[in-house]
């Protein structure tokens, strides 16, 4: 019996502790239960909140979007805050720019102007007449001219580093290509096309941009970036007239090609544009010749650079031909020609900035043309040096007073490139006829100089006539406007 009861409280004991254990267990149970609950709540809790945060940040961020993209569609469609305001006539960068464009010059119408050298040279080894010798200088001035239409443009659309490195790319392959050609056909791939487009691509955009960085001032700096083809036209042909003997043809050349390629990596490094791009718009703007004064001054422009090359290309050749002198003073004659233009391509433009460069380009013109009927009566070197250096003087101030006066007579600068460009294109087709018109002239009368010198002549005066004619129509009569 006491076994028994023993054994009754044991099992009882048992039952009790399971018991207990079980609902300790559902006591341990229950709170991790409500735990894990609690965890849930927190974590969808927590989602939510993220989720509507991110809403709320994503609708947020969508609206200072929205207002970054407005604000910036209205600050390009507000003029104020892009336009960099007036010219700061002034600065190192100004002056940085007026500096690259007289490097620019030099290598482009300074090689240009030094055509004379090549003509003299190649009248003695090509065996060819002298108006088809010509050809490769008026082609070359011709498509630096012309293609200013387009790279004068490209200046106003905010591409003028691009343009203007095709340009050095090509200027370097046509100078070197130059070196190496022993036929015609060969000279005016490379001399007059190659070249010729390079230049193009070159002239036109620096002188609209420098343009853009000068007002009242812009006369003299446009006249001592001008500077840059009287530097090249006297550099140039002393090379030639004195490494030619030495050296020959092929390593002349290149040395002058090395030349261009100093200018051209300076110039790259330093051209910085001002003005914003221009993206819209035609290349040409077909309301500048609305303006009578624009339309006759590009008339008088055409008038008077058909004749003013005819002096640069043939007064060496005339030297030999009508008066015997030697190939050196052929030379020479050119040499006193371009260097006397240095003060002239300087001096009219800081009288310009007082007085006006249409006002100053008048009477330059008329004395090119006097000089150009004087030229029929020089029968002696001397007197022949002398008609050198005072057509040079007129054309020098031309050559640095046109561009000048074109920028006068433009208002909005932001077009300044493109009718810079549509007048120089203009002007194009007198340089690529010009010379060898005259060419044709002295043939035509048996090597005499009369029939050219009386064209060019009355060329330049004519386009004298039109010069007058657009300041009356712009000012009227009055002579103390600047103008």
């Amino acid at each position: 019996m006491d076994i028994m009861r023993k054994d009754d409280e044991k099992h009882r004991i048992i039952r009790d502790t399971a018991a207990l254990g079980e609902d300790s267990a559902d006591a341990n149970i229950q709170p991790i239960q409500e735990n894990e609950a609690i965890k849930t709540a927190v974590l969808k809790t927590e989602n939510l909140t993220v989720t509507s945060l991110a809403k709320q940040c994503g609708t947020l961020a969508t609206a200072v979007s929205c207002d970054e993209i407005s604000g910036n569609i209205s600050r390009r469609e507000d003029p104020s805050s892009t336009n960099p305001g007036p010219p700061p006539d002034g600065g190192l960068t100004a002056w940085v720019q007026a500096a690259m464009l007289h490097l620019t010059i030099l290598s482009t119408f300074g090689y240009t102007t030094a055509f004379g050298s090549f003509q003299t040279y190649y009248q003695s080894v090509l065996g060819v007449s002298q108006s088809t010798i010509s050809w490769l200088g008026s082609v070359q001035i011709f498509l630096l001219f012309f293609i200013g239409t387009f790279s004068g443009r490209a200046l106003d659309a905010g591409l003028f580093r691009p343009v203007y490195i095709t340009g050095s790319v090509m200027q370097i392959v046509g100078i070197f290509s130059t070196s190496v050609a022993t036929k015609y056909w060969q000279l005016f791939l490379s001399q007059a096309l190659c070249m010729g487009i390079a230049n193009g691509l070159h002239f036109t955009p620096t002188m609209g941009l420098t343009s853009t960085y000068f007002e009242k001032r812009r006369a003299l700096v446009l006249g001592i970036g001008a500077l840059g083809s009287c530097t090249g036209g006297v550099l140039f042909p002393v090379l030639i007239q004195q490494l030619l003997p030495q050296i020959g043809f092929g390593w002349t050349v290149r040395i002058i090609g090395f030349v261009m390629v100093a200018t051209n990596a300076i110039t790259i490094a330093f051209y910085r544009t001002r003005l914003p791009p221009r993206r819209s718009g035609p290349i040409f703007e077909w309301a500048a010749f609305k303006e009578t004064p624009y339309v006759l001054y590009c008339i008088a422009a055409f008038l008077f650079f058909w004749g003013l090359y005819f002096a640069f290309f043939y007064i060496g050749a005339y030297g030999r031909d009508c008066l015997g002198m030697s190939y050196q003073n052929s030379v020479n004659l050119l040499l006193a020609m371009v260097c006397t233009g240095f003060i002239w391509r300087l001096l009219p433009n800081f009288f310009a900035n007082r007085i006006g460069p249409l006002n100053m380009i008048i009477p330059f013109t008329f004395v090119c043309g006097i000089m150009m009927y004087a030229w029929a009566g020089v029968k002696s070197p001397g007197s022949l040096y002398a008609f050198g250096i005072v057509y040079g003087c007129g054309a020098a101030g031309i050559q640095s007073m046109y561009p000048a006066t074109l920028a006068s007579l433009t208002s909005d600068l932001s077009k300044a490139g493109v009718r810079m460009g549509m007048s120089f294109s203009v002007v194009s087709f007198a340089c690529l006829t010009g010379a060898p018109l005259a060419g044709a002239l002295i043939q035509r009368n048996d090597g005499n100089y009369l029939y050219a010198q009386s064209w060019a002549g009355a060329s330049f005066m004519i386009g004298g006539l039109f010069l007058i004619a657009a300041r009356v129509t712009k000012v009227g009569w009055r002579l103390g406007l600047r103008i």
